[in-house]
């Protein structure tokens, strides 16, 4: 009998782009490189993140002796600050790596996927996706669609391709929403606002606010330090693949806001950097799936950025 495939599902507005081939490529590599990054900055960050820790810690030792001996009713009230600021610390240092060890799960999974060459090796992978996506209720369907069909197929690909088409489209619509919804804001604030660096700053804080939440949509959960390591590989993915230049699929966009700034120079603008910030998305979305784009076709960056520019006025095109 021959071996079941899935449908392959692309969207209509949303046909697999070529110009993050580069991209995809850049970020499929980025994280075997980082793995193999520098012995010495590796223990540089370990003998400084430690020496700051013990100068503080001595530093606030000090100073809530030295209370008790001058003031010592103050001593107790530092006592309790420093205490409670201890405690705040560490919630939070736990905080960061358990986000960290979802978001290295989350890329642990891609590099098997990425790796598997037999049937074993991709029901290994899609009991991890389920795994990993056990405590979504809103995949509980698709978790079981996925268990009951992935029994019938006995193809490594096609058992991949039924895992993406099945628990990643839902998140890929949502983790869209949010990049569409990004740009947006970097747009009209950049038109509408003409204090100087406003844009940058908007940029800024809507990348990482993006970053945040492509990685919790697709199981991630960054936290503050894992959000920076996110936007550091996905403008690393973004240089290394020469994806900042004008390409062919980002001309449309560019162009688009050219025309405009003849009559806003303002609007114009916000077209372009919205542009820019959907690149951005979209790279972080490939950096953030557990899978690689394959059954499913990569957004458009002009497709999105349209999506994106039409919401502000209120509606968007049909799905």
């Amino acid at each position: 009998m021959e071996p079941l495939k899935p449908p392959l599902v692309i969207e209509a507005a949303g046909e697999a782009d070529p110009g993050l081939a580069p991209v995809v490529d850049a970020v499929a590599v980025l994280p075997r490189v980082a793995r193999r990054g520098s012995v010495l900055g590796r223990l540089a960050a370990w003998v400084f993140g430690l020496l700051f820790g013990l100068v503080l810690a001595v530093s606030g030792w000090t100073f809530v002796t030295g209370l008790f001996v001058a003031f010592p009713a103050l001593g107790w009230v530092a006592l309790v600050l420093v205490g409670l600021a201890g405690v705040i610390l560490l919630v939070w240092l736990v905080g960061e790596a358990r986000a960290w060890a979802r978001l290295a799960r989350v890329e642990a999974i891609r590099g098997a996927a990425l790796e598997a060459r037999d049937l074993a090796q991709a029901r290994a992978v899609v009991a991890r996706l389920l795994a990993l996506y056990a405590g979504r209720p809103e995949l509980s369907e698709a978790r079981a669609r996925l268990d009951r069909r992935g029994a019938e197929v006995f193809d490594a690909d096609a058992l991949l391709a039924l895992a993406e088409v099945e628990l990643l489209a839902p998140l890929d619509a949502r983790a869209r929403a949010e990049v569409e919804a990004a740009a947006r804001q970097v747009a009209l604030v950049t038109a509408l606002v003409p204090l100087a660096l406003a844009d940058v700053v908007t940029a800024l804080v809507a990348n990482i606010r993006m970053l945040r939440r492509l990685a919790e949509i697709y199981g991630g959960r960054a936290g503050v330090l894992g959000s920076w390591a996110l936007m550091r590989r996905v403008m690393g993915a973004l240089m290394a693949a020469g994806a900042l230049a004008l390409t062919d699929d980002l001309i449309g966009s560019v162009a688009g806001g050219g025309i405009l700034a003849k009559v806003s120079r303002r609007f114009g603008e916000g077209v372009v950097n919205g542009a820019l910030t959907v690149r951005v998305g979209l790279a972080a979305m490939e950096a953030c799936r557990p899978l690689a784009f394959g059954a499913l076709g990569r957004p458009g960056v002009s497709v999105t950025v349209s999506r994106a520019l039409a919401g502000l006025f209120g509606k968007g095109p049909a799905d």
